[in-house]
Formats: C-alpha cells, structure tokens, sequence
C-alpha cells in the first residue's frame, strides 16, 4: 500500500504528491474514518522520501482538516467533519472525505432494517406498521394536507410551465401569498422583490454556497445542529465550525472565540426549535447576535422549518431577520414540515440583488422551478395553512406527551431531557454514557429506530427523538 512507485501516478511537488496519496486511500475506503496512519518514520522509509517532506505533507493535510494529528498518539484519518476543508466537487466524483464517514455499527443495522421494511412493503402493496421509525425528520403521510388545484385546467397548467423561464424568482402570486403569511405569523412585511422561490432549504443553502461563498470559507454552525449532516458544505469545500448552545441558542463567548480563532464568515443558524435540541431562542440572545455580526461583517443564514408549530401561543417565535434593519440576515422559509417533502418549496429572503444573482446561477443550473409544486404551495398558504398548522399543533403536543409517559416509563434512569414547545423533536442525553449502546440495541430490539446525537456532530451522548412518528404500540412497550 504505501510505496514509493504509487506517487508516480500524481504530478506535483513530492510533499503534493504525498498528499494526493492519501487522498486517492481515503477516496478509495483502504483509510476509512478514525485510521491511524503509519508514523512520520515509517512513512518516509516505505515512501523513499526525506521525513521532512512527510511532515510537510501531513502537516498541510491538517490544516486543512483531512487529518488530525494528536501528541503521543500519531496521525488520524479526520472522523468529524468540524473544520474539515474540501477541495470544492462538484461534479460526478464524490470528494475523498464522503467516503470516510464509515457508517458504525448502529447505522448499519438501521439502514438493513429500513431496507427490509421497504422490501415488505413493496411486497404487500401497504405501509407496514411493525417499525416506529423515530429518527426520521419527516413530516409523517398520515399528517399531509389535502391539497388540490380544482380551478385550473391541464392547458393553463402547460402555458404557465412554457412561461416558468420568465419566472426565475418564482410565481408573483406565490411570493405574494408568502409576504402575507410572513405578515400574519410574525408581523414582518416583506418587499416582493427581495423574495426568491426555491425548491426548499437545502437548494437555497446549495445556491448561497455558489454564489455568496468560496472554498475555504469558514462556517460556524450550532453545536449540534443538522447541518452538520449535509453533504454540501463538503462539496463546496466550506468548513464548519461548532458554536456552543445553551437554552437560549448559541452564546456570545463561543462565537466571539470561534471568530477570534477561525475568522468566521457567516453563521447558518436555526434558531426556532432548533433540529436536533429544540430550543427556541430568547430575543435578547438574537439582538445580541445581530449587534455581535454587525460589528464583526459577519453574515446570518437564518433558516426557519419549524415556527408555525408553537405549543404555546405566547412563545416568541419571531425570525431574527425581523430584527435586521441592515441587510445582515438571509432567511429561508419551507413548507416540507407542514406539507412534506413531495411538494419542495422553500423561499429566500434577501436584498435584490443577492437574490438576482442566485436565481440566474439557479437557471443556469436547473433551469428554473416547476410551477406545479408553486400552485400547491400557493393554495396551501391561501387556503389552509391556518387550520392545518392548528391541525399539525394539537397532534404534534399529543404524540409528544404519549411519547414523554414512555419515556418516562421505561427511561427515566437512562436518560434525561428538556421538554420541547413545538417542533418535531426531543433530545435526550444519557445519564450514563456506557449505558448507550444497550439502550439503541434494547430500541432495535422493540422496532424502534432513534437518530445519534454523532449524527449531528454532537459526541456528548445523545439522541433525538422525532416524536412526529410516535404511536402506542406493543413494540414501544405499552
């Protein structure tokens, strides 16, 4: 594996050459996450290389966070993505660090579970109830609204599609619906032309990081936060780096160190019901953000999934873009918790001539949106968002409290947590950490599937509970 005649395939200086070595091992899966590497020693014998160009090479590896170096320990494949640079890829290769996030032992058995289930469920023709699959995000079937476009007939449908490249910020009657929901949930008004449609968060984070970013960039994110999941941050060679929360969101002191330390550029922040901790953020904390990145340059994604699900009608779920009166924040709003992912709409708000720019990157990538999921979207909004985000309220606290007596029943001395207010999830830490893996395979064992808190880049001992896709069932011990 490690001869001097495998640098000959790559061009470059040696120290480059050796780098690219490594590269192509953990592209390949012959290093795989968490792998020591041979000494610094045994490297440059079996390389034919002076040390020195060895060091070289790691070192630079390092600092871009492929690898990470511990004193008296050696040198490791990078089993976290925080701080970890990419060169940017987009194209038909994944990037060598997608191949080394191995999946452990408790992923693997979920992924043959869920492969399983779909199987059987092919097979059948119906949904089988047997798994309680809790650590799925999504919103459940049963929970969809009954959207329809009786108004409109196939040939309008067609002239509005053969219109959709005139359109390239999305349907005026959308955003217009969009502005008004902006209006009636947080008292916002918002001007129609800083509104961009897209096809929910995730297209709207991968236009930000081609038009707004560059390679390199350093992102601080919540720590845990789900965006430590997506692929694209790597894909755009992005590092992320982890901001410490509290019950009120991330604190002042983790952010103006991180800044200090990697020079931050942009927060992406999820502050109402944050996925996975569910805390919502407190006013003075967002005012305190804002004032803190105003002086800084710094800029706010704010991506916003969850507001219209508060249990208490007095909770303050106001965006921190309500507070901006500089231009500093980027929202992102989304339909797919209330209306799912089959239907993806999402919006940008942001001045004119950001969101001019992304959608021209947006056509020239997709050519645009459909119009179709822009008509369901729009009717939603006109006509039913009200009643069924009440709807999606009242079923969400139900499932909730029936999932807490469960807990409570049969966790109460192997786990604790903070009672959501909305949203989908609970997140949990053990009281014991050695007590994790007996807990996830007791879950397994019932049909029951959790998401890790590692998934989210959180190593302290957790899980989250989505409890969106809880029942009582003899499987969850009731």
């Amino acid at each position: 594996m490690w001869e001097s005649s495998k640098l000959a395939q790559f061009s470059g200086s040696l120290f480059v050459k050796v780098q690219q070595l490594i590269e192509s091992y953990i592209e390949q899966g012959l290093l795989i996450a968490g792998e020591r590497l041979p000494s610094e020693r045994d490297l440059a014998q079996k390389l034919a290389l002076n040390r020195s160009t060895i060091i070289h090479a790691l070192d630079l590896l390092t600092e871009r966070g492929v690898l990470i170096r511990r004193r008296g320990s050696g040198t490791f494949v990078n089993d976290q993505k925080w701080g970890l640079q990419t060169h940017p890829t987009i194209n038909w290769r994944l990037p060598a660090t997608f191949h080394s996030q191995k999946s452990n032992l408790y992923q693997q058995k979920v992924m043959q579970i869920r492969s399983q289930q779909l199987t059987k469920n092919s097979s059948e023709g119906e949904v089988n109830n047997i798994i309680q699959d809790l650590g799925n995000g999504d919103l459940p079937t049963e929970l969809f609204p009954k959207l329809t476009l009786s108004n409109i007939s196939i040939s309008e449908l067609v002239g509005h599609e053969k219109n959709s490249d005139n359109l390239q910020l999305g349907l005026p009657s959308l955003k217009q619906q969009i502005a008004n929901y902006m209006q009636q949930l947080f008292g916002m008004t918002v001007d129609l032309n800083q509104i961009l449609i897209t096809s929910g968060t995730q297209q709207s984070l991968f236009l930000i990081t081609q038009g707004l970013l560059k390679p390199g960039d350093a992102i601080g994110i919540e720590s845990p936060s789900y965006f430590y999941s997506l692929p694209l941050f790597q894909a755009a060679g992005l590092r992320l780096y982890g901001i410490t929360v509290d019950d009120e969101g991330i604190t002042i002191e983790s952010l103006k160190q991180a800044v200090n330390q990697y020079h931050i550029k942009w927060l992406l922040l999820n502050p109402i019901f944050q996925n996975p901790t569910g805390y919502v953020m407190s006013k003075r904390r967002k005012e305190a953000i804002l004032a803190f990145c105003r002086t800084n340059c710094i800029g706010i994604i704010e991506d916003d999934a969850y507001s219209g699900l508060a249990f208490n009608p007095i909770l303050d779920i106001s965006p921190i873009k309500k507070l901006d009166s500089g231009n500093q924040v980027i929202y992102l709003g989304s339909l797919s918790k209330y209306i799912g992912r089959t239907i993806r709409i999402g919006w940008m708000i942001a001045p004119r001539e950001i969101i001019s720019k992304l959608a021209e990157i947006r056509q020239q990538i997709d050519s645009g949106l459909s119009i179709l999921p822009q008509l369901l979207a729009e009717d939603y909004l006109k006509n039913h968002y009200q009643d069924h985000q009440k709807f999606l309220r009242v079923t969400l606290q139900k499932r909730l409290a029936k999932m807490r007596q469960w807990l409570d029943l049969h966790f109460a001395d192997q786990l604790s947590y903070k009672e959501p207010h909305g949203g989908y999830h609970l997140y949990a830490h053990f009281i014991d950490s050695k007590q994790k893996s007996n807990l996830l395979n007791r879950l397994l064992a019932e049909g029951i599937i959790v998401s890790q808190g590692e998934d989210f880049g959180d190593k302290s001992g957790a899980i989250r509970f989505s409890y969106a896709h809880y029942r009582k069932s003899e499987s969850a011990g009731e």
